[in-house]
């Protein structure tokens, strides 16, 4: 995969500091964000078009961080530090409210506050909890061994996001090849571009049909009552779905495939993940979300006005980079915090964001994992790894960490 995306080689990119290459433990921050979190909590890194924002590693910077109302996510800001050549140009083309500033972040993000509700959400979990249950039951009946990632892992959200935004399952190809070149590092702009652009005209499709056949579910909800209304037009709701669809499942997926390799390397926490009750099992999904922070390319702002961090003076204009990753192994905020433990209160990690900006389909994400968590391991008690952790492909080259494959046996 990563060969074809870099079929092109993007101009004016430079050799980045940052992100940085991880260790030897595929769990873990990079050695050298580990070291700045001890050594050098604030520092510059050169980012790939040559520019060098401020990094912020510690939890409580973080947190202060992305929650000052002085600090923008507004990607179309000079200074604002892109993560890719493509992102860069994907985003001038089609821009979420994850990239605005309030109050039209407000504004956008409001209209799905309610279906993303804890109740809603709750409401959701039979039919999550059968939808794994089928899986599960798939991949028992076929050969072993399987690759948990096609068979469970990505199948389970895409199909809750589907049903949940109105996008027919059956495309779930499409919108997967997609996907992954929208969230990958190395995508050149051109690439990005004509993928957005396709994603784009397929969304708008749907949000015409559903104007006149709508159903019981966001595309429809939106498009009879912003686009019929005038107050959004077609395009601008699919932009909206197209963030929806691509976050709904790429970061889930990522999370269930990667929290098993996890699991599967620490036994002692399998153990008590397989034999959990509700509680246990919650708290297992948090410490895993922490452990893992699966978005470890930073969380990317720009200062509006001059301000002070962590003793450090930001000049407005500059760039900004929240590293949540270690940032959740800050052992001020979390005691031990290498060490896997599901047993731990980890709920205020900062895998989700935090502030104004934290995602807003947190609540869906900790149902799906915990009805993974409640379900897989005690269901395929014996699930081991089919190869060796060496041989797993992991997903560096991407901006939602995970494995692109994860052959698996019992």
């Amino acid at each position: 995969m990563s060969e074809a995306l870099s079929s092109e080689v993007a101009p004016d990119v430079v050799e980045p500091e940052y992100p940085m290459a991880r260790g030897r433990c595929p769990f873990d921050p990079p050695p050298e964000l580990e070291r700045r979190l001890t050594e050098e909590p604030v520092s510059r890194v050169k980012i790939w078009d040559g520019s060098d924002p401020w990094l912020f590693t510690r939890y409580e910077d973080v947190r202060a961080l992305l929650r000052d109302p002085r600090v923008s996510a507004d990607t179309s800001r000079p200074g604002y530090p892109p993560q890719s050549p493509g992102i860069a140009a994907r985003r001038k083309r089609a821009t979420s409210f994850i990239g605005m500033d309030d109050p039209e972040h407000a504004t956008q993000r409001r209209l799905l506050t309610a279906d993303f509700m804890v109740k809603k959400v709750e409401r959701l979990r039979p039919r999550i909890q059968h939808i794994v249950d089928e899986l599960i039951d798939e991949m028992l009946a076929g050969p072993k061994p399987a690759n948990l990632v096609d068979a469970f892992a990505l199948p389970l959200p895409s199909l809750v996001i589907c049903e949940l935004l109105g996008v027919p399952y059956a495309d779930r190809a499409f919108f997967h090849r997609i996907s992954r070149v929208l969230v990958s590092k190395e995508a050149t702009p051109q690439q990005s571009l004509a993928a957005v652009e396709e994603l784009l005209a397929y969304l708008r499709g749907l949000v015409e049909k559903k104007l006149t056949d709508p159903g019981d579910d966001v595309l429809s909800r939106l498009a009879t009552g912003q686009v019929a209304q005038g107050t959004m037009t077609a395009d601008e709701v699919a932009s909206m779905g197209q963030l929806l669809l691509v976050a709904g499942h790429e970061t889930t997926a990522n999370m269930i495939a990667l929290g098993t390799v996890a699991l599967l390397e620490h036994p002692d926490q399998l153990d008590l993940v397989r034999d959990g009750d509700p509680a246990l099992i919650a708290n297992a999904v948090e410490e895993l979300l922490r452990y893992l922070t699966i978005v470890h390319t930073g969380r990317r702002r720009v200062a509006l006005e001059d301000l002070e961090v962590a003793g450090q003076h930001i000049r407005k204009g500059e760039g900004l980079i929240a590293a949540s990753d270690v940032a959740n192994r800050d052992a001020e905020a979390f005691p031990d915090p290498d060490k896997l433990d599901v047993t731990r209160k980890a709920r205020h990690h900062v895998a989700f964001g935090y502030g104004v900006h934290q995602c807003l389909g947190q609540p869906l994400a900790r149902v799906e994992l915990q009805a993974v968590c409640s379900t897989l391991y005690r269901r395929i008690p014996t699930l081991k790894l089919a190869v060796g952790l060496e041989e797993l492909d992991f997903k560096n080259d991407m901006l939602v960490y995970g494995v692109h494959s994860l052959p698996v046996t019992w």
